[in-house]
């Protein structure tokens, strides 16, 4: 466990520091006099940008200390830590808080006459990347330590013999523990379901048991015997004229209405793991905000990995030989740089033919890609270059500054803000209070669903009051899979606040209508936000996209959020113009919501591809399974990750 970080200014000013165990000054003041002072250990005089894995740890009074420096700055990273502790990610944080805060305060400090700089905001920075580095060492640990300890995989139960079961009064079940996300079953296990309403095995699962549940073949069966012992008559479904199934074990196909379920079975469940707030947003003036920390924190580490990389690059070249620098040098001054030179058509052909294959490599659209290059080039026909620039850097910088702005909001995004003004009017606006009406849409298999209830924890949050609609009546299982994820809300509801119920009329209903009565009802029982999820549905088929306008009509939602794959391809020019047109006249999509974007790692082409189709502003990301997986749209995160040559 980390005892203390301390980050100081070679004047001995403390710019920023956290302590976890109290640790004595005399810690720090010795190993200033003895590093820098006195210079009696062998680290003295270390280079700058040194990792801190080269300098050679400092130990004082059962302390570890791991350190570097910053020359330019005059600025010292320490981590301080029990010397009897092996904690092998202690370099790494060194390192990467320096990059970090030499990134965020580097300019402030290098202005003259700078004695005083605002670290408040740095604890979060800090916080991230504790957290992270911890979580990775743990997960390696783990590794190493189930490696060692690996146990030989199950035998099925077919293959081995049973034994009779001992009972004996003083026996009891070991309970199993509470786990809130569990991981993929092997091969070697049946997942069977509860018995009762709600939890009905299918027949596959029932068969599977009581094959497995059978005792071991001897062997003196023949094989026809054993076949027509084996063989099992299947029976047709029969179905009456209200469309019910009519069989003699009572088959119960709509679990939409809500069973009974006793304490016991509750508490066998498991909780839902609590999320730590601080991971994915921060409380600004009451509110809950969320934030991109994670993804700013690795852009900046990336960047000065980056820098390094470069200039050893540089330092091995120039390491080679006069003579072999020189006409380096002299040779990339020729190729590359046009300073002073107006700009031709000519001159810029083949380098945009090399950005627009760069796009179509990050998942852009041919056609978004094409419109983009074209009017970059039309931009940059004519400019003069700057001194010493080459043209491939005059693009990218055309590229980021088109791209930023295609990307940006021309309104205000604040959708607490507009929440707020719907549910508390100002007295002076004359207007009642309403809940406010949010809608779902897209195409099959996206994640709306999902989605929406990353929203809605995102809402409960900030303490509202929210009513999930199921509007998708047709989809099988679409109901209950809404009420799991209301049943799980609610129980984060009594640790954070707010209130979650779910509306439902079952299936076969009018998706239109069940929209309708859930706004009444939420005015009847004073919520203050209605999530509206919606059938999938594919955008080629016009049957399916018109009952879109009637929707749109019954229901009046404030806003409608589209949500798009991050992994579609060029298919999503397509998707958001269909349905951006589908609501009628006067009605369009109000945003996107772009998911699995966890999955494409840089290429995120496809945000590009339908903002530039429909002018319609990405508000979310979503960045994995759970609740707290969801980020707000940064500009400057995706035009980084399309221009960069990963």
């Amino acid at each position: 466990m980390l005892d203390a970080f301390e980050i100081i200014s070679t004047s001995g000013v403390v710019l920023w520091s956290r302590t976890y165990a109290a640790v004595s000054p005399s810690v720090i003041n010795s190993f200033i006099s003895d590093v820098f002072i006195e210079e009696k250990s062998a680290a003295a005089g270390a280079k700058d940008g040194a990792s801190a894995s080269v300098n050679p740890p400092y130990k004082h009074d059962q302390h570890s200390l791991r350190w570097t420096l910053s020359k330019e700055l005059g600025i010292i990273f320490v981590a301080v830590y029990r010397s009897l502790l092996h904690l092998p990610w202690i370099d790494k944080l060194v390192d990467n808080i320096k990059a970090i805060f030499v990134s965020l305060y580097g300019d402030q400090l290098k202005k003259p006459n700078t004695t005083l700089i605002e670290c408040i905001s740095f604890d979060e920075y800090f916080d991230q990347q504790l957290h992270e580095l911890e979580q990775g060492g743990a997960r390696a640990e783990a590794r190493a330590f189930g490696n060692d300890t690996q146990e030989p995989p199950p035998v099925p139960s077919v293959l081995v013999e049973k034994a009779p079961a001992k009972s004996s009064p003083e026996s009891s079940p070991v309970p199993s523990p509470n786990v809130s996300r569990p991981s993929t079953p092997s091969a070697g296990h049946l997942l069977a379901a509860k018995t009762g309403p709600g939890g009905r095995m299918s027949r596959r699962a029932r068969k599977l048991q009581n094959s497995s549940s059978a005792p071991p073949s001897s062997g003196d069966e023949g094989p026809a015997k054993k076949g027509r012992q084996g063989k099992q008559v299947k029976r047709g479904r029969k179905w009456d004229a209200d469309g019910l199934a009519d069989e003699s074990d009572d088959v119960q196909l709509d679990y939409s209405a809500p069973a009974a379920t006793s304490d016991s079975e509750a508490e066998k469940r498991g909780s839902v793991e609590e999320v730590d707030a601080s991971t994915w947003g921060s409380r600004t003036k009451g509110k809950f905000v969320l934030k991109d920390l994670g993804d700013e924190v690795h852009s900046i580490l990336a960047d000065a990995e980056a820098k390094k990389q470069a200039a050893a690059a540089k330092a091995g070249s120039s390491s080679t030989g006069l003579l072999g620098s020189s006409l380096g040098a002299i040779g990339g001054l020729f190729r590359n740089v046009v300073g002073g030179k107006v700009l031709t058509k000519e001159d810029l052909d083949k380098a945009m033919k090399g950005m627009e294959e760069h796009l179509l490599k990050k998942n852009v659209a041919r056609e978004a890609a094409l419109r983009l290059c074209e009017g970059v080039e039309k931009e940059l026909i004519g400019v003069k270059t700057g001194s010493f620039e080459s043209i491939n850097a005059r693009i990218q910088k055309a590229m980021e500054a088109s791209l930023t702005k295609m990307l940006t909001p021309t309104s205000s995004l604040d959708l607490l803000r507009e929440i707020d003004a719907v549910t508390s009017p100002p007295a002076t606006s004359l207007r009642r209070r309403r809940p406010y009406v949010i809608s779902i849409v897209g195409v099959n298999g996206v994640g709306k669903s999902t989605n929406l209830s990353k929203i809605c924890y995102f809402l409960l949050q900030n303490q509202y009051k929210v009513l999930i609609a199921a509007g998708d009546t047709f989809r099988s299982g679409a109901v209950e899979q809404l009420a799991v994820h209301v049943r799980n809300l609610k129980e984060l509801t009594a640790r954070e606040g707010g209130r979650v119920e779910l509306y439902q009329k079952g299936y076969g209903k009018d998706a239109a209508a069940v929209a309708k009565d859930a706004v009444a009802f939420a005015v009847q029982e004073d919520f203050d936000v209605v999530l509206i999820d919606t059938a999938g549905r594919r955008h080629n088929d016009q049957r399916l996209m018109s009952s879109l306008e009637k929707f749109a009509k019954f229901a009046q939602p404030d806003k409608i959020l589209m949500v798009g794959e991050a992994l579609v391809g060029t298919d999503s020019v397509a998707q958001a113009r269909n349905f951006n047109a589908a609501f009628g006249s006067g009605r369009s999509l109000d945003g996107f919501i772009i998911s699995k974007c966890d999955t494409v790692g840089d290429m995120v082409g496809t945000l590009v591809s339908i903002v530039h189709a429909t002018n319609v502003p990405v508000l979310f990301v979503g960045v994995g399974q759970h609740y707290s997986d969801l980020r707000n749209f940064s500009v400057k995160w995706a035009v980084e990750k399309l221009l960069s040559s990963a």
